[in-house]
């Protein structure tokens, strides 16, 4: 079911092996051709193009694109009373940690009467995408609006596809966890269409253009992200779901399977990975894996995925090794389930977020730990980090100098200036003194 790959006594102190390691084909995901046919679409034809493409790829079209806020309100009204619960353990969760990540305003006097103030300022607007097709992800409204919401931002557009099996509406758990969140636009789109929609706007049905988009998505959606950044900014291009786990003798293989197949069972491509030092855990849990694999309810989708080219058992010398794997990898999700855990957390340097100890199962990441699932994927954790209030905060400078403090710089910055053959640079600062010189 998941090979199995044998590295023990195998010098992994250059980036040979890195060519060994287990990942999908990246042109298995390329849809761009297709995403930018979808957006452009959508940019000459606005909410008609919208209909056909939910009718051609959720079976189902929506009466109307933008959805009336009251049908999230009923939907709130109806939801159960057990999940509502656990939906607002997790928006106050991750509300407190999202609240971590707003930094404050600082000030530095450079030279007397010369100040720097660094801000963070919000953008005016957001759009968040919510996918739908193989499950319902209110986790994901939570994540991305919450995090939004934690950077100030005012203005959120939510988007998610219609479902045939809701009258041709976005799913009523999806519609009642925006009500808890306030947030009342909403959209009954997705995919690429969705994407382009929410990056240039759709006048006829009053939807204004976004700053950032946000939410994971299929394919079609990650290739629709990366086609219109420049124009909004994005969160990330996130593929299919990774998990990594390193671990030693000590681990639990029916935890670690539990696990590999936790996030097998998202999509047919999801990574699962075990790094570990142990050949009889290893073996344990390539059994444990093709039980609990089989017996779960998306057994067809976790078992093609633990089989693919993407997924394996890596059998290492050391704990360093695994580390230097697993940061090659640079996976969306680590667990470390290995003695002096949190020591081994402390030498990584790539993975979209980290969970240590046996007691941490990506699962509570996904819903409840207070952290934000919304990660990179496909190694983009060696430059890109998760979702967070940041993602949607820019950095930005105030700079006020007084006379003097303009006075003291204004001679080198002449030269300066002058070097780089831009003297009207130079004669701008000059201009403030020549009165004094008269």
């Amino acid at each position: 079911m998941i090979r199995m790959l044998d590295w023990r006594g195998r010098a992994l102190d250059d980036r040979s092996f890195e060519t060994d390691l287990p990942r999908l084909n990246a042109s298995d995901l390329d849809v761009s051709e297709a995403a930018t046919e979808l957006i452009n679409k959508v940019r000459e034809r606005g909410s008609e193009a919208l209909l056909e493409q939910s009718a051609r790829f959720d079976g189902v079209a929506p009466s109307s694109v933008r959805l009336d806020p009251g049908t999230a309100k009923t939907a709130l009204n109806t939801l159960d009373p057990q999940l509502r619960h656990a939906i607002e353990i997790g928006i106050d969760r991750v509300r407190l940690a999202s609240a971590l990540q707003v930094p404050e305003s600082k000030s530095v006097e450079v030279a007397p009467g010369a100040v720097i103030t660094q801000r963070f300022v919000p953008v005016s607007r957001a759009g968040v995408y919510v996918p739908g097709g193989k499950a319902v992800y209110p986790s994901s409204v939570v994540m991305n609006v919450v995090a939004a919401q934690a950077a100030g931002v005012s203005s959120i557009a939510l988007a998610s596809p219609p479902q045939p099996d809701f009258e041709a509406q976005i799913h009523p758990t999806i519609l009642a966890t925006a009500a808890l969140l306030d947030i009342d636009e909403l959209y009954q789109m997705g995919g690429a269409g969705a994407v382009g929609a929410l990056a240039y706007g759709v006048v006829d049905i009053g939807l204004d253009p976004v700053s950032v988009i946000t939410g994971p998505g299929n394919r079609y959606v990650a290739s629709a992200k990366r086609l219109v950044k420049g124009q909004v900014g994005i969160d990330s291009e996130a593929g299919p779901t990774e998990i990594v786990v390193i671990a030693d003798s000590g681990a639990s293989a029916d935890i670690v399977a539990a696990d590999l197949v936790s996030q097998a069972e998202h999509d047919e491509l999801a990574q699962a990975v075990l790094i570990t030092t142990d050949w009889d855990l290893a073996q344990r849990v390539l059994g444990d894996v093709e039980r609990r694999a089989k017996a779960t309810l998306h057994s067809e989708r976790a078992q093609m995925a633990l089989a693919g080219q993407q997924s394996a058992i890596i059998v290492v010398d050391t704990v360093a090794q695994a580390v230097v794997v697993s940061d090659a990898l640079a996976p969306e999700h680590l667990e470390i389930l290995t003695e002096k855990a949190l020591d081994v957390a402390s030498r990584i340097r790539h993975a979209g977020a980290i969970f240590v100890g046996s007691d941490t199962p990506v699962s509570a990441g996904d819903y409840l730990a207070g952290s934000n699932h919304v990660l990179p994927t496909g190694g983009r954790a060696t430059f890109q980090s998760g979702l967070s209030a940041l993602t949607f905060l820019r950095p930005q400078q105030i700079v006020h100098y007084s006379h003097d403090a303009l006075k003291e710089i204004s001679e080198p910055l002449g030269i300066f200036a002058r070097a780089e053959n831009l003297p009207a640079h130079a004669e701008a600062v000059e201009a403030r003194f020549l009165t004094e010189e008269d």
